[in-house]
């Protein structure tokens, strides 16, 4: 770390440390969460489609492992089978939105950080132009000002990007859903067409 860094976070207090920290995790945790999406293969459609189609169709994938999954559910009579699917779709979703509780903890509690950081540096800033007497140097006062605030803005800053990648996380975790409630009545209405 730099000492210009060091410097800034350290103008900001324990505040802009903890704010630093929850960046950091917030980093961590959108990388491993795009990690593991595209490892379950959260965006394959493909296979899916081919294996509901009975052609040869890859089981890579989300949605081809559920279908794989309901057909041999379907086996089973048919109040176990939906049974079964629903305790299928709800596994499958879980580890979906695995990881996504500390992001919104992160998003929640970044900005009441920062709002922290301010207060505590308002006070810091009138406490000494009440040691002062009111004689203090407005340029002074401004600069603990300045300090004070840039713990909100620091605070804004992680929560926004990490409220970003939630919102954009939940409608992946919501489309999958749609996708596999989908899939699981074609196949269920196509069992009982035939």
């Amino acid at each position: 770390m730099t000492p210009q860094m060091l410097e800034f976070l350290n103008s900001g207090g324990p505040a802009l440390w903890a704010i630093a920290v929850l960046s950091v995790l917030v980093l961590a945790i959108v990388l491993w969460k795009l990690w593991r999406l595209t490892l379950i293969g959260a965006w394959s459609r493909a296979g899916a489609e081919a294996l509901l189609t009975r052609q040869n169709g890859s089981s890579n994938g989300l949605r081809a492992r559920f279908v794989t999954d309901v057909f041999a559910a379907r086996r089973l009579p048919d109040a176990l089978a939906r049974e079964e699917v629903m305790r299928i779709a709800a596994r499958q979703l879980s580890d979906l939105r695995s990881g996504l509780r500390p992001l919104e903890l992160i998003v929640t509690i970044a900005p009441l950080i920062g709002l922290l950081g301010t207060v505590l540096g308002m006070i810091e800033a009138f406490q000494a132009l009440e040691t002062s007497g009111g004689q203090a140097d407005p340029s002074v006062l401004a600069g603990g000002i300045w300090e004070a605030l840039l713990t909100t803005a620091a605070g804004m800053g992680v929560a926004i990007p990490a409220a970003v990648a939630l919102s954009w996380f939940e409608a992946i975790a919501d489309t999958v859903q749609g996708d596999l409630e989908d899939l699981a009545t074609r196949i269920f209405t196509q069992d009982a067409q035939s």
